[in-house]
């Protein structure tokens, strides 16, 4: 299996400058080639493609020792490629009928990833191994001093450096990593996510929303206040750029942080995990419609997907099912229409079943339930129901 580990670097002075401007050229590769497309393709209708800029590399780097000569080919190519793969979802988008998104050209600020072949191109990781120090070596950067938290396993091939507010990350994508399965429990069970709480189990165990994004909302209120009032272009302006960027920052680790440690539980604690198979982009959709067709409710969904993204569905389930396959465990997605409505005890599915946001009681059967425990049992009965047709298959 193929996972990712995330270290943070410890770049001296020198080294920080160096990668800043690392980062600096590789943004000026990327708009200079989708310059190259565009012009060719506007004035000679010809398409321009990977192969063909990849070749011009060696004479670009030749003509330029001191800027993009100086930076590993390997990288150069990395950055080409994401490129062509942005172009590549631009024409599948525009295939499938779907809002295409013409790749833009990357302002300051916007390009913040370099990612390296971790094979004799100019990146090595653990580059001094007799030194107690690990290390991670960059072609004209140097070798650059990592906090390793934990082990990594596999084989590297990827490694990627990323720059978040004034931090240094370093991104190992790793292959043939091992799974580290779990001891089984013989229990099973269905979770309902939701915005009271992030997930219910059908046992009834809780696992709180934490609205990480709700609790720094006055914080970050004031600082995209500050901001508006500031010249563009001046320091002041990227000095409050920045704290707005900082504030996001931490929302996103603490959200993560939360993801990680309900997904762990649950992963100890059930072999068969069931969830909805939400459509996180659908359910997320503004309401307010066009001048002629508005929306109903505007205010209302947009508070309601407020509060969806700050839960952070998406990336919970992600780590979920990332947790899961390491651990040995079977992860079920079922279609979560009615979940909800429906009586876990008689079946009966009506939208008077549910009372209240939290409270659920059966008009036909008068069964009485806490209605997230109610949908989590129905969700598991579905992913039960899911596994044994796909047996006897």
């Amino acid at each position: 299996m193929r996972r990712s580990f995330t270290f943070l670097l410890r770049p001296t002075s020198k080294q920080a400058a160096a990668l800043t401007q690392c980062l600096e050229d590789h943004r000026q590769l990327y708009n200079a080639a989708l310059e190259h497309r565009r012009t060719a393709y506007g004035k000679a209708g010809v398409t321009i493609g990977y192969g063909e800029q990849s070749a011009e590399l060696k004479e670009i780097r030749k003509a330029d020792p001191g800027g993009q000569g100086r930076w590993s080919a390997g990288s150069q190519q990395q950055t080409l490629r994401r490129l062509d793969k942005a172009f590549a979802a631009f024409f599948r988008r525009v295939k499938a009928g779907r809002k295409a998104g013409y790749p833009r050209f990357k302002g300051r600020g916007r390009f913040d990833t370099v990612q390296w072949p971790a094979v004799k191109n100019g990146a090595s990781w653990d580059s001094q191994p007799s030194d107690r120090v690990t290390r991670v070596y960059l072609l004209g950067i140097g070798h650059v001093r990592v906090h390793r938290h934990r082990r990594v396993s596999g084989t590297v091939k990827t490694i990627s450096v990323k720059r978040e507010d004034a931090r240094w990350f370093v991104v190992l994508s790793c292959d043939e990593v091992p799974a580290e399965p779990l001891p089984a429990t013989g229990v099973v069970a269905g979770i309902d996510l939701g915005v009271a709480s992030l997930a219910t189990s059908s046992d009834g165990e809780r696992f709180d929303n934490q609205r990480h994004l709700a609790a720094c909302a006055d914080r970050l209120a004031a600082a995209q206040r500050d901001l508006a009032r500031k010249q563009r272009g001046s320091m002041r302006r990227r000095k409050a750029v920045a704290r707005v960027a900082a504030l996001h920052a931490m929302v996103r680790r603490r959200r993560l942080d939360g993801a990680h440690k309900a997904a762990l539980a649950l992963v100890r604690a059930y072999d068969v995990i069931v969830h909805e198979d939400l459509r996180i982009t659908g359910m997320t959709r503004s309401a307010s419609g066009t001048i002629e067709q508005p929306g109903r409710n505007v205010a209302q969904k947009a508070g309601l997907n407020r509060s969806i993204l700050d839960a952070g569905w998406g990336v919970f389930l992600t780590i979920l099912a990332d947790k899961a396959e390491s651990a040995g465990r079977e992860l079920i997605a079922v279609e979560p229409r009615n979940t909800s409505r429906t009586c876990s005890r008689c079946g009966h599915c009506a939208k008077d079943n549910r009372l209240t946001q939290a409270g659920f009681q059966c008009v036909a059967c008068g069964h009485a339930a806490h209605a997230d425990v109610n949908a989590a049992k129905n969700i598991l009965r579905a992913g039960l129901a899911l596994r044994e047709a796909a047996r006897a298959a």
